[in-house]
């Protein structure tokens, strides 16, 4: 199964503006750019057969190159990161058999996470779509709830069915909670921001309407969901690690202590 990671990044986030090129630094005191460390944690990720930064802006793309990144040039018309990864499959060189979209914003997606999708594509053919979730540690669920109770949108949760398909992914921590009766394991999964594509499912996510839950929600992937394409879950394993994704400059900070921990 030919397979290429294709990796959206955008300029003119509303959240962080330019959040592409926001500087980290590694655990050995070396700084280095959102978008290359998402492109090195790609290059980790086993049964690949390219790697693609897609954007619309200039400073990105340079920025990818000099990094030895390929790089597809996209239009600003582009809505989402699906949208991107849509309009990036018609300039590849060769059509693949899958797309994996790892948004510019997760570096610390571990490569299991995306060979786990990978294998959920293989085995079954009627999956068009594919997505992971990972189980809430306290840390995790904690963090989901500060930024809550601040005002700032974080993560993304999941629900999902018996079957591991997708009913909903929201914004606000999902299931509710009582905070005095957090139980353990805790029910709440955290959506990873990855998906795995057959090239007709990202075809057809153009051709349909923004929905009104993805408007309301800032969520692309209500758009399959509303629109009847089903969306397998996966869940995967952190094996110990911290997963968090880079929405605001405060998750810098979690960010690097993750980098630490994680050494």
């Amino acid at each position: 199964m030919k397979t290429v990671v294709i990796i959206p990044a955008r300029y003119a986030s509303s959240r962080y503006p330019g959040k592409p090129l926001a500087a980290l630094t590694l655990p050995d005191g070396r700084k280095t750019t959102l978008i290359e460390m998402t492109w090195n944690a790609a290059q980790q990720i086993s049964g690949v057969d390219a790697v693609y930064v897609a954007t619309d802006d200039a400073r990105i793309a340079d920025a990818a190159k000099g990094f030895g990144a390929k790089v597809i040039m996209t239009s600003q018309a582009c809505e989402n990161g699906t949208a991107r990864c849509a309009e990036a499959l018609t300039k590849l060189p060769e059509p693949p058999d899958l797309v994996i979209n790892l948004q510019g914003d997760a570096p610390l997606t571990p490569p299991w996470f995306i060979e786990a999708l990978m294998e959920r594509m293989k085995t079954d053919a009627s999956v068009s779509v594919a997505t992971p979730v990972l189980r809430c540690d306290r840390q995790t669920f904690d963090n989901f709830v500060t930024d809550r109770k601040n005002g700032r949108v974080g993560g993304t949760t999941a629900i999902f069915d018996a079957q591991m398909k997708a009913l909903y992914f929201s914004k606000e921590v999902l299931p509710f909670i009582d905070p005095g009766k957090v139980p353990d394991p805790i029910p709440v999964f955290h959506h990873v921001g990855v998906y795995a594509y057959r090239p007709e499912a990202l075809k057809a996510y153009t051709e349909t309407p923004v929905s009104t839950l993805e408007t309301l929600e800032g969520l692309e992937q209500l758009r399959f969901l509303y629109n009847g394409t089903p969306m397998a879950c996966v869940e995967v394993d952190a094996r110990g690690r911290l997963f968090w994704e880079l929405n605001n400059p405060e998750d810098v900070a979690r960010i690097e202590a993750a980098l630490e921990q994680a050494k």
